[in-house]
């Protein structure tokens, strides 16, 4: 009788202990589903997040380079400034490019133009490591550089000349097709064979030995740049066709120096194009 009751008493904890894991065992069920969804909805969340700090992004580059288009360069520049995204490279290569343009106007002075550039370059100088692959970081630090270093001095100027050309041959590589890139690399190989053989002389008995660049070299990367967007730029005709004179091929040069001279002035260096093409033609042909 004892041993039954013992067979008994074993039998109903047994039931026991099976409906005790089933309810533990369907609590840790519950728990883990509502893991899983509060996981879900925490990714779909973050997610979303994303995609609205994109979209604000894309808005806001959107806005900025409409601003640059049309020649609003320090508003560009207040309202990248004032980014929520400044510290994100796409800001701040723009930043350098308003401030670049910013620095070509008439109205603003030599202590203005110094500050604007050292602040550019101090925007985006650490930035190229880590985005060496973005061609517009590897070419606005090129313009930045190059305009720094016309601020230090000739001979600051003519050491970070190498350094320049290095930065936009990557930043050309990377994108082939940026016209105003191809026109940069000729006007450095312009700006170059436009110093004087006397000063020449003197820089590379002083300072060092300049490149060995040539007045086809620089035609070369300005019909590249006239083929990727055609007359996109008047300084660009203008250069074809300064490049034409200085190798004897005058049926090109005034061909390009009338389109540099008839080409509808928007920004004051369209005027000033116009204004040298007019003068060539006048005195020349």
């Amino acid at each position: 009788m004892n041993v039954n009751k013992l067979i008994f008493s074993c039998f109903i904890n047994s039931i026991k202990f099976k409906v005790l894991f089933t309810k533990r065992k369907n609590k840790f069920r519950i728990f883990n589903t509502n893991l899983a969804l509060s996981f879900l909805w925490t990714s779909s969340k973050i997610d979303d997040m994303r995609k609205s700090s994109a979209d604000s992004l894309l808005t806001t580059l959107e806005a900025a380079d409409k601003m640059y288009e049309t020649g609003k360069y320090e508003e560009c520049y207040n309202f990248l400034s004032n980014s929520q995204d400044i510290n994100n490279i796409e800001i701040k290569w723009r930043i350098c490019r308003a401030i670049y343009n910013m620095t070509k106007e008439d109205r603003c002075d030599r202590n203005t133009r110094k500050t604007l550039i050292f602040k550019a370059h101090d925007t985006i100088k650490n930035e190229l490591n880590s985005h060496r692959d973005n061609p517009n970081a590897q070419k606005w630090y090129a313009l930045i550089l190059d305009a720094k270093s016309t601020c230090e001095g000739r001979k600051e100027k003519l050491e970070q000349l190498n350094t320049i050309k290095e930065h936009m041959d990557l930043a050309a590589e990377l994108n082939p097709n940026d016209a105003s890139l191809l026109h940069m690399l000729g006007e450095l190989c312009y700006q170059v064979l436009d110093i004087p053989w006397y000063q020449r002389v003197t820089i590379e008995l002083l300072y060092l030995k300049l490149p060995q660049y040539t007045y086809e070299d620089a035609l070369e990367y300005f019909l590249k740049a006239e083929t990727a967007q055609p007359r996109f730029y008047s300084v660009n005709l203008l250069r074809i066709g300064c490049c034409y004179m200085k190798i004897n091929k005058q049926d090109q040069a005034k061909y390009y120096l009338k389109l540099a001279a008839s080409y509808p002035a928007k920004l004051h260096y369209d005027h000033q194009a116009k204004r040298e093409a007019a003068d060539l033609l006048k005195k020349y042909y």
